[in-house]
């Protein structure tokens, strides 16, 4: 057991299916996903120098934040869209969440290859995706009339993938009505009060009650004035859920492992961490991105490979529209993405970072490793099209038992003195190529 004190709290320890899981689906899924508007600018921690983030933010799901800056682009397509007397909450109203089946969604997740699934419960609009006893400002009170994440718990368990939970602590515009701008510390906002800290534990204490998630995903931080709180939080957590996490987002106080966002943040070689990114450049969905804005499907791929052979987990994001179907751009990339891992999956499920990480190889591409007990795992990606020949240093002994994870890859395996001379060839845009050493 758990006792409520930092000391206790400290022998926490990662549990192992975290390590081995490596792909998560996020799901920014709210009111915003009805004006589904933001400016597509650039990746968080990407904004050229000079430039206003939050002014600028390409983030959909902080349009409520945009239309209160009285500037910016979301707020000049509010007053032209729905008029300057248009409220974010009559947004309700307008979302039915009419098509929507968590089953087809735990499905495509599942086809994806993820380990576990991380929906929004309430981002920073307040508005709640569950039946919350604290406030009426919730799915089942209106909008879609529906206890979202129940349905969505029931179906991602069902299909044997962990579930974990966003909850937005620290900002909750209900609470707090001025925009976050220029010079506007969200750390800093009218919510700074013992009542909104209160709410804020109150509704984490009925997740974990009502959901048992094995992840809380807190965003940004914990609310000043509900610091003491945490420590009995997190006992309580731990001692109800005892394979659950939380992430390095409540304000310094304690983690089980670290975030990197978009470019924001650091790979931690050392230390679990997960890189959590939109397809896109947003997390909502964003009706102005179309495919210029989506990384390519190879990418996608790289993106998971590079995390992993860094000792890292990817969460990739999901923007569902607000009818609840999930647009072609996003389930093609999952879908790609779970076809490969069909295939080289075992080099990627409850691996474990090998001593080399990251190489630059012959024709300027990359080579990865990771390894699962004494089997070592290669990957080499953005080969160019046609006949290559790539060196693996030191693995020239491996040249007799390597072999291609796609038995449908015509690889050939030589010994050059203490090295493994890979031969190969690959089509345009190859995705990654991987081996058995």
């Amino acid at each position: 057991m758990f006792a409520p004190n930092i000391e206790s709290l400290r022998t926490h320890k990662l549990p192992d299916w975290f390590r081995d899981a490596k792909l998560g689906i996020f799901i920014h899924w709210g009111l915003y996903s009805v004006p589904a508007f933001a400016k597509p600018t650039w990746e968080l921690g990407a904004a050229p120098e000079g430039e206003d983030w939050n002014i600028n933010n390409p983030y959909a799901e902080w349009y409520q934040n945009g239309m209160r800056l009285g500037e910016g682009p979301t707020y000049e397509h509010h007053i032209k869209t729905y008029g300057k007397d248009f409220p974010y909450e009559n947004f309700v109203d307008m979302w039915k969440a009419e098509k929507w089946n968590p089953n087809d969604w735990a499905t495509l997740f599942k086809k994806a290859g993820a380990r576990y699934v991380v929906p929004v419960t309430k981002h920073h609009d307040g508005y709640c995706l569950w039946d919350s006893k604290y406030t009426d400002f919730n799915s089942v009170k209106s909008g879609p009339k529906r206890d979202l994440m129940k349905e969505l718990a029931e179906a991602v368990r069902a299909q044997d993938m962990r579930l974990g939970m966003y909850y937005s602590a620290i900002l909750d515009w209900q609470y707090s009505k001025t925009g976050i701008g220029k010079g506007w510390d969200m750390y800093w906002v009218e919510n700074r009060t013992y009542a909104y800290a209160d709410y804020a534990y109150n509704q984490y204490m009925e997740l974990i009650d009502n959901f048992k998630p094995e992840i809380l995903w807190n965003d940004i931080g914990y609310p000043e004035k509900g610091m003491s709180d945490l420590p009995m939080l997190m006992a309580y957590y731990y001692n109800n859920v005892p394979e659950g996490i939380v992430n390095d987002r409540f304000s310094g106080f304690w983690q089980d492992y670290t975030i990197r966002e978009y470019q924001l943040g650091e790979s931690d070689f050392t230390n679990v961490w997960e890189n959590n990114r939109g397809m896109g450049l947003s997390f909502g969905y964003n009706a102005q991105e179309d495919e210029r804005h989506f990384m390519t499907k190879h990418k996608l791929i790289s993106l998971l490979l590079d995390t992993v052979a860094n000792n890292g987990n990817l969460l990739i994001n999901v923007g569902p529209c607000a009818d609840g179907t999930i647009q072609e751009e996003q389930t093609s990339r999952l879908l790609a993405m779970g076809e490969w891992l069909d295939v080289h999956g075992d080099g990627i499920y409850a691996t474990r970072p090998y001593s080399r990480r990251h190489e630059k190889v012959e024709n300027g591409a990359d080579l990865y490793f990771t390894q699962k007990g004494e089997q070592i795992f290669a990957f080499l990606d953005n080969l160019p099209a046609g006949d290559s020949c790539v060196t693996i240093k030191g693995f020239g002994a491996a040249a007799e038992k390597a072999r291609a994870m796609d038995v449908k890859k015509p690889l050939a395996f030589t010994a050059n003195g203490s090295d493994l001379v890979v031969t190969l060839n690959v089509g345009e845009d190859a995705y990654p190529v991987g081996i058995r050493l």
